[in-house]
């Protein structure tokens, strides 16, 4: 077969590449959002303190020195660090959204007002841009004020209330939950853009976020009477679906969705083809009423297997079912291995290893990913990127303005 000498199309351009984006953030919701817009190729510029920056700089040292949560978050950025409390320091703020499409502020509430950095209020002064007010409960109700961190607000949300047992969920749900809709927001946003010519304020708040995740209990509870029974790893309305321990230590979660799958898990993993039919198991609602007698057959059986043959025996079986990992396995998972997911991110202290965003655009160009800063590392480049000379730039410094 003689080859095709058909020109090859050229990878299509990262979708923001074009886009600039102004950040006055800190801790987790607003960097993990523009984060994802640095990913997809914007140019966003973070605007940090000049007394340790963003106070997520500060949280550990676990990454090489670095806080994990700063890495995690704030990749393919430039850092500027100025003094806000200075009207020179907000000049510059105001010269940058001047140029800029997007603007995201987390401050607290009531700060970007009083420094003029609110959504409305810049969003008159320029038409075209799209501003983000990120807040732990909204700009107005009883709660507007209320200081708002992520564990507080997953026990406003009730996300406390469905754990296995009151305790928060091991990750900061609700900063990532705001984060994504702010990060949805930007891009619905910049399409209406596209069509109208015009920005417009964006509004998340912590509570909304993490309260639409709550959609499953929330509708159970409202809807039902009652809300559902914590449950651990188990599904409060299904079962066997819960991890089980096996002979060698690991543990394995199942799931069986419907009565045929259960046959199946009788006959061929359970290697009790009387059960299949048995009334005290044979639909769903029989053995969530009989779950504890359910869960005993199913861990009886595992018990005999290690891990690695529950597996095969269930995925033989046709029975949904993984492994229960910890954050070390999941950093060496042969699947994300297998896909090539893992890069290296350049960063002050050398490169670190960190997955590749979850959205994947075949065909376009790779994703930015670009290095972790130093607090201030582009202050200067910026600086004169808004047409300060160089005794300016020296007179913020020597004040103290700038770093």
């Amino acid at each position: 077969m003689i080859p095709s000498m058909e020109p090859q199309p050229l990878p299509q351009p990262l979708p923001l590449e074009g886009i600039t984006v102004v950040a006055v953030e800190q801790a987790v919701a607003a960097p993990f959002a523009t984060r994802q817009l640095a990913d997809l190729g914007a140019r966003v510029i973070k605007v940090e303190r000049l007394d340790g920056g963003d106070f997520a700089r500060g949280y550990d040292t676990a990454a090489g020195g670095l806080a994990s949560h700063f890495v995690w978050c704030n990749r393919g950025k430039e850092s500027v660090a100025l003094d806000l409390k200075d009207p020179r320091g907000l000049d510059v703020v105001r010269r940058l959204i001047a140029g800029a499409d997007v603007f995201v502020q987390n401050l607290a509430q009531g700060a970007a007002a009083r420094l003029g950095l609110d959504a409305a209020t810049l969003c008159a002064a320029h038409p075209r841009l799209i501003a983000v007010d990120i807040s732990g409960y909204g700009p107005s109700g009883p709660y507007a004020d209320k200081r708002a961190y992520d564990m507080l607000v997953q026990c406003e949300a009730g996300l406390v209330s469905v754990t296995g047992q009151p305790v928060k969920a091991g990750i900061p749900a609700a900063d990532i939950a705001a984060a994504m809709y702010a990060f949805s927001g930007v891009l619905a946003a910049l399409v209406r853009r596209g069509a109208t010519g015009r920005g417009g304020p964006v509004e998340v708040a912590m509570l909304d976020a993490l309260a639409e995740w709550m959609g499953h209990p929330l509708h159970h509870a409202m809807h039902g009477g009652t809300p559902p029974a914590r449950t651990g790893l188990a599904h409060a309305v299904i079962a066997p679906y819960d991890g089980y321990r096996t002979g060698d230590g690991g543990q394995v979660l199942l799931s069986v969705q419907n009565d045929r799958e259960w046959c199946r898990l009788a006959e061929q993993v359970l290697e009790r083809p009387e059960l299949a039919h048995d009334p005290a198991y044979a639909t769903n609602a029989a053995r969530v009423e009989h779950r504890e007698r359910t869960d005993g057959l199913v861990a009886t059986a595992l018990a005999a297997l290690t891990a690695q043959e529950a597996v095969a025996r269930l995925e033989a079986a046709g029975i949904a079912c993984a492994l229960l990992r910890d954050v070390s396995q999941v950093a060496e998972h042969p699947q994300l291995a297998a896909r090539d997911r893992w890069r290296d991110v350049r960063s002050p202290v050398g490169p670190l290893r960190a997955l590749l965003p979850p959205i994947t655009l075949p065909g376009g160009g790779a994703a930015k990913m670009g290095p972790v800063p130093a607090l201030g590392e582009h202050t200067e480049a910026v600086l004169r990127a808004v047409g300060m000379t160089d005794d300016e730039i020296a007179a913020l410094r020597r004040d103290g303005v700038s770093a």
